[in-house]
């Protein structure tokens, strides 16, 4: 079956006591077990009948056996945000003396995540240059636990060569880690990629239009004693296993992900070269336009469509605050990938709480916007970006 098929298709564990289509939402904490023996299987995990919501819930299983089935994963992990899976990721993966090679062109909270918290027990942040595979070989030693990049980075739009650092990490015998969000699962062959493990903000795409919060690892089994610990040690002693309202949320999200991710990248791409024309706008950030540096090797990995997120840069800082504040459609809002455009100046609130010097080093610019591009029309989306611009730039 291909993806949209399996999306809708994909069986559940066990017969629904009534047939319902749609897997039910299972709302409730214990489960009976006929017997001690039955029991004791369950907990000690020799089976994988739930035990109790906070570890196993037949809705979220069932969320989580989707996804395994669209992007070839041997398991599934769902998490309560996509912070908490980056969290469960990382802290399965390195040990305190340990370092994890990355670059500063990152999220926010995942750049403070390995920069701060991680270092308070142990761990050393390698931030370096994902780009150059010769500064990436120079910075990989024996202590490290693992190479995280993202794949189309937030909001500085880089795309790495993923297959060139997939090359190192085997040489060393060490997980590559991608953040995936910006670009489906379905859209590309991870492990064809390189990739060991994908994480991913299902609050976005996936949850079919900002419906509820989620965050996924995908693991493709190639390092079993990680995948032990985020299947035994992160969701049963860190605690932030998926809740079943949200699993049920974006199992529907998941049904209809093809279709919406088909038509907010079709619209973000007529919007970009739109932008590309707006007297006032000094560049536009989009890896499906032609003039992207990126452009080639964006399609090579990920195909034609480029997603939903657009950046451009208008002349200052404050042309930025006049522009967020004259949207009349827009929303001023964060968060990505919605049924409903948004847009957000960066410097100032995703990245506010670090120092300029911080932001100056991630190249988080005070000049970017950033825009999610939703379900709307791409005539009204653009007539009202362009009516903000002209105010701010007048």
């Amino acid at each position: 079956m291909k993806e949209t098929t399996k999306a809708i298709h994909t069986p559940y564990q066990r017969r629904d006591a009534f047939d319902a289509l749609q897997m039910p939402v299972y709302h409730t904490m214990a489960f009976e077990f006929d017997n001690a023996d039955v029991m004791a299987d369950a907990f000690c995990g020799r089976t994988n009948a739930p035990d109790y919501s906070r570890v196993l819930n037949p809705t979220v299983t069932h969320f989580e056996e989707i996804i395994a089935s669209l992007a070839g994963a041997k398991e599934v992990s769902a998490f309560t945000s996509g912070m908490a899976a980056i969290s469960a990721m990382l802290l399965s993966t390195v040990r305190a003396g340990q370092n994890v090679v990355s670059s500063r062109h990152m999220f926010g909270n995942t750049y403070l995540l390995i920069t701060n918290t991680l270092r308070r027990f142990g761990v050393e942040a390698r931030l370096t240059d994902l780009t150059d595979a010769h500064l990436v070989e120079q910075a990989v030693d024996e202590n490290t636990a693992c190479i995280f990049l993202e794949s189309v980075t937030n909001p500085q739009t880089e795309v790495v060569d993923v297959r060139e650092l997939a090359r190192i990490a085997k040489a060393h015998n060490i997980p590559l880690i991608a953040d995936t969000t910006m670009i489906p699962f379905t859209q590309f062959d991870g492990e064809a990629l390189g990739l060991d493990f994908q994480v991913v903000s299902s609050t976005k795409y996936i949850s079919g239009g900002a419906t509820s919060l989620g965050g996924v690892i995908i693991d493709y089994g190639h390092f079993p004693e990680i995948s032990r610990l985020i299947k035994k040690d992160a969701v049963f002693n860190l605690g932030g296993y998926m809740t079943p309202h949200a699993a049920y949320m974006q199992t529907l999200g998941l049904e209809t992900l093809q279709v919406r991710y088909d038509r907010q990248a079709d619209s973000a791409l007529k919007i970009a070269r739109m932008l590309e024309k707006v007297p006032g706008v000094v560049e536009v950030g989009y890896p499906g336009l032609d003039s992207h540096p990126y452009h080639d090797l964006f399609k090579e990995l990920y195909g034609e469509k480029a997603g939903a997120m657009v950046t451009f840069d208008l002349p200052s800082e404050e042309a930025c605050y006049r522009f967020i504040n004259a949207l009349k459609m827009v929303h001023r809002a964060t968060n990505l990938f919605d049924n409903r455009s948004l847009a957000i100046h960066p410097a100032s609130t995703i990245f506010g709480p670090l120092t300029p010097e911080e932001r100056e080093a991630m190249d988080v610019k005070p000049t970017t916007i950033r825009l999610s591009i939703g379900l709307e029309d791409p005539e009204d989306i653009f007539e009202d970006l362009n009516q903000a611009i002209a105010a701010a730039t007048a």
